[in-house]
């Protein structure tokens, strides 16, 4: 009971934050919103006994690319606003109504589609017991310094070159001697 509980939350969490980051207009709340939507994925991968996965969402995405997210937004200055000839700001549009309506019918025509193609598999479906969750943190952590540590040590290098090229492109630029 208590694992459905979580579980559905979670995936409202997720849910919730992925609509939030489209709906909303301000950078800064979009960033928040991913961040409670990666938070949520992590309570998905938790729930269904993934620990590791769990705590890889949490570190390297919940941590790592959000708040690397933040200082891009925060030294770029956010998005520059879009003005008119009239000097009103507009925000570019993405569809009119008439293709929201069309996306959303094709959607539900696919959708009904994949559902009716896949109702035969659950026709004689009967729920088997669930073996125990079981920890797979310590075999993964042996196995990352065993086997896979050279491709261990290679995304290591990979993130601190990310990491290096951030550093580089956030510098300011200096034109004639003096900074830009």
């Amino acid at each position: 009971m208590f694992l459905d509980t979580m579980f559905l939350l979670s995936a409202l969490a997720t849910l919730g934050g992925a609509l939030m980051v489209v709906m909303s207009k301000n950078l800064m709340h979009a960033c928040m919103y991913l961040l409670l939507s990666l938070f949520g994925v992590a309570g998905l991968y938790a729930t269904l006994g993934a620990d590791f996965l769990a705590a890889t969402q949490l570190v390297v995405y919940a941590g790592g690319v959000v708040i690397l997210m933040l200082f891009a937004i925060m030294l770029t200055g956010g998005v520059e606003e879009f003005v008119n000839k009239f000097g009103i700001n507009k925000i570019p549009s993405m569809g009119t109504t008439k293709t929201y309506t069309i996306g959303a019918i094709v959607s539900l025509i696919f959708s009904f589609v994949i559902l009716k193609t896949l109702s035969p598999l659950f026709k004689n479906y009967s729920q088997a017991d669930l073996p125990p969750m079981e920890s797979t943190v310590e075999d993964i952590g042996v196995l990352l310094v065993t086997d896979h540590a050279l491709a261990f040590e290679i995304s290591s290098v990979l993130l601190l070159g990310a990491l290096i090229g951030a550093a580089v492109i956030s510098r300011p630029r200096k034109i004639n001697g003096g900074s830009k």
